[in-house]
């Protein structure tokens, strides 16, 4: 597999040399000062390319572009949107980038509780606490109809969560949830949420899904012109929040996408945390079921709890197999090389790694610190070394 490294551009306080120390060789990046949904021009792509180039990396994945709001619900400029979402493969194909991650999550992106979540270790983790994502929906957001999505055990729960808050927690718990999170394609204010979910009022899960494919039909054949592999993200967390709809969260989901686009194109990126984070997802069947369309691999680990909350994990311990998901994804690799396709190798980057040691003092972006991503990325670079090695001696 690939080594990979997301690295957010120069403002980014892990540096280039840090990702070749970490041994990784890939660069997944993106222009993340370009967020609205403007074309990216071949001009700062190439300037970004030529960033990473220097340092003698490559840029191997774009994560991500982000799709506008008025595509996801296929009104207004959507048609203007999807344009420039061309324009912008076409600039990365000019660059030689060949993948390219992407969500379709609906007004927010991955979403987390907490981003400083101690563990037994005294490293810290990101944290999805679901009580307390319930005591903001309905005790500081206060969305309308809230009350009817949730049990009354659960809403006196998340009362009692909300009254034993400071204020300085509900703030923090506010910009964690609505502010945007590294990589994430927007930042919202309350008064925007309101506004948002307003536009998403009556839109079901099949209707979004519609909008999805409606979407891959128009950029699918530019990719397959441009030899891109398109590579959708898993829904984080996987499952509906604040109402809306989401459709890239159980392998029901992804068969719906294939199905509706039937392209090598249209592919994956595989999460082991994002599908890992629902217990009814069985990770290695859906490996052995979509193995030709995973065109990425975020190789993360989620431990899951009994009420739906979960924190990020080592690497190789949690609540999925992380062992049998790098040993299926290899299989997978094994065939393509024996099919003698150039780009057999599947790009994979260790994702959300702890806080520890010197970065805990540190300016980091949350989940992507230097030192936990490098601890990371060693475990499962020592596992593929030994699934590799006891294949070799078979």
């Amino acid at each position: 597999m690939k080594e990979t490294w997301r690295w957010f551009g120069p403002e980014d306080p892990v540096l280039l040399d840090h990702v070749k120390q970490a041994g990784a060789t890939g660069i997944v990046s993106a222009l993340h000062h370009i967020y609205r949904g403007e074309a990216w021009s071949r001009e700062e792509v190439l300037k970004r390319k030529s960033l990473i180039e220097a340092a003698g990396l490559v840029w191997s994945v774009v994560e991500s572009i982000p799709v506008h709001n008025s595509i996801k619900l296929q009104k207004g400029p959507f048609r203007k949107f999807t344009d420039a979402w061309k324009d912008s493969l076409a600039a990365i194909a000019s660059a030689g980038v060949k993948t390219v991650c992407y969500n379709f999550m609906p007004v927010v992106d991955w979403t987390r509780t907490d981003l400083r979540w101690q563990l037994p270790s005294t490293g810290y983790a990101l944290r999805f606490d679901v009580l307390d994502f319930t005591a903001y929906d309905l005790f500081l957001l206060r969305r309308p109809g809230a009350e009817l999505q949730h049990s009354s055990d659960r809403i006196a729960q998340a009362q009692a969560r909300y009254e034993s808050m400071s204020e300085s927690r509900r703030n923090d718990l506010e910009r964690t949830i609505i502010a945007g999170l590294p990589g994430a394609e927007a930042s919202h204010t309350r008064s925007d949420m309101w506004k948002l979910l307003e536009e998403y009022q009556g839109v079901s899960a099949d209707d979004l899904r519609v909008h999805l494919v409606a979407f891959l039909r128009e950029v699918v054949p530019v990719a397959e012109e441009l030899d891109i592999r398109l590579a959708i993200h898993p829904d984080d967390p996987p499952w509906s929040l604040f109402g809306l709809p989401r459709v890239v969260s159980t392998a029901e989901d992804v068969r719906a996408i294939f199905d509706g686009v039937d392209s090598a194109s249209n592919g994956l990126t595989f999460c082991v945390g994002s599908f890992g984070a629902r217990a009814d997802n069985d990770l290695l069947a859906m490996i052995d079921e979509f193995a030709p369309r995973i065109h990425f691999a975020h190789l993360r680990q989620v431990a899951r709890e009994s009420d739906g909350s979960f924190y990020e994990a080592d690497h190789l311990r949690g609540s999925s197999d992380m062992v049998g998901v790098i040993q299926a994804l290899l299989k997978e690799e094994a065939r393509r090389k024996e099919q003698d396709r150039p780009n057999y190798e599947i790009p994979m980057r260790p994702d959300h790694g702890h806080l520890l040691a010197d970065d805990i003092a540190r300016t980091v972006n949350p989940g992507y610190s230097l030192i936990g991503r490098l601890k990371g990325l060693a475990e499962l670079r020592g596992v593929i070394e030994g699934l590799q090695y006891g294949s070799r001696a078979q």
